[in-house]
């Protein structure tokens, strides 16, 4: 991870807005912490009832329904995450973190076992896909299928449209599967789920399984290579949290601060809107800008430095107001897990070889991660 590079800084400072374009869209990108929190409140202005539309680059070409509960609005938003929130509550249950923690002992041991790992598909991949069996409650080798994908089941190697459609064959089968053998399972909720009453469609369990496989896999896989790299350029940091692992708290909101895996969230204005003094047509889109909110001068002290002490901290990472992340919780497990786990057993990452993610797009640049870190774990 390159120390803080931030492509917003001076539109932040001067107009607020960044003129983005992305597939040929000119898509404004709302910049100040202050202004995307208020944005992401406002559902009548920048409304998430667009299918498709969304993610930023938009995803008409590789899937074929409604993802939910994300491409809704209150009231329907209110209620159809209702029907999932138990599962990602999981999180939450000591059963639950002993799996995790389960996990990442046998993946650690596996790590320094050898004299090099490749972080992002040998350790966070599977990681990241074991660890969302223990969430949906299913056998932890479904998710051999699940690594199969890689870190992004749309854009991952190969044609974006073939990644779109073996998932969606593979969520028709589960949920097919369900509905014979119903069990205590994630895709046996959506099949006996009920919304206002009646029974969920087949699309609508189709937009509830397929955001679960393609919102939040590569944020959690990008800021789990993202901390180990972190963590081997700055030794000193690792040391500050030796000193006194309660800081692990705090130096996981550090970490989803300054990494951001999302860069940003789109939303559509459903009449002509002025957007900070540029006018979006009704229909257009414009963009939540987390990663820009994160580095507002006017909500962080020096936020070019990267603090694993920071308090308070309030991050964007995992956006703001109803549709705050599902997998919140998840993802600071697992951060939390890790950094814990090396603290007691790694005494050093070295960094054999690393190839930076960079989000190329028409107007700016942004790092990312890593398409590939190579290291080597040193025990205590």
């Amino acid at each position: 991870m390159s120390e803080m590079q931030d492509p917003f800084r001076e539109q932040r400072t001067t107009t607020g807005v960044f003129p983005g374009q992305f597939q040929g869209e000119e898509v404004p990108m709302i910049l100040r912490h202050e202004d995307v929190r208020r944005a992401a409140k406002d559902w009548k202005t920048y409304s998430s009832d667009a299918p498709f539309r969304v993610p930023i680059p938009s995803e008409e070409d590789v899937r074929s329904m409604r993802q939910l509960p994300v491409e809704t609005d209150p009231p329907d938003h209110t209620d159809y995450r209702e029907i999932v929130e138990p599962f990602f509550r999981r999180a939450k249950d000591p059963g639950v973190v002993a799996q995790v923690e389960t996990l990442m002992e046998r993946l650690l041991t596996d790590a320094l076992s050898r004299d090099s790992i490749e972080i992002v598909r040998q350790f966070a991949l599977p990681l990241q896909s074991r660890a969302l069996a223990y969430l949906l409650n299913v056998p932890e080798a479904e998710s051999e299928v699940w690594i199969s994908w890689g870190t992004h089941v749309f854009r991952d190697g190969g044609n974006g449209q073939k990644k779109g459609q073996a998932l969606e064959i593979y969520l028709q089968g589960r949920l097919d599967q369900a509905l014979a053998e119903p069990g205590e399972d994630f895709f046996s909720a959506l099949t006996q789920a009920k919304f206002r009453g009646r029974p969920l469609t087949r699309e609508e369990m189709m937009g509830f399984a397929n955001l679960t496989f393609a919102g939040g896999r590569d944020t959690i896989i990008h800021t789990v290579s993202s901390v180990l790299g972190y963590l081997a350029r700055r030794p000193e940091a690792f040391e500050f949290l030796r000193q006194d692992p309660s800081r692990v708290v705090h130096a996981c909101e550090e970490f989803f601060r300054v990494i951001t895996p999302l860069t940003h969230i789109g939303r559509v204005c459903p009449v002509t809107t002025d957007v900070h003094g540029q006018t979006v047509p009704a229909g257009g889109r414009v963009s939540l800008c987390w990663a820009s909110a994160n580095q507002d001068e006017a909500a962080f002290d020096a936020p070019g430095e990267v603090r694993l002490d920071r308090k308070p901290n309030p991050h964007l990472a995992f956006g703001f107001g109803a549709h705050l992340c599902l997998g919140a919780a998840h993802a600071r497990l697992l951060v939390r897990t890790l950094l814990q786990q090396c603290l007691e057993r790694v005494s050093a990452i070295t960094i054999l070889s690393a190839q930076e993610r960079v989000e190329d797009e028409a107007r700016y640049q942004r790092v990312m991660g890593y398409e590939s870190l190579v290291v080597k774990l040193t025990p205590r």
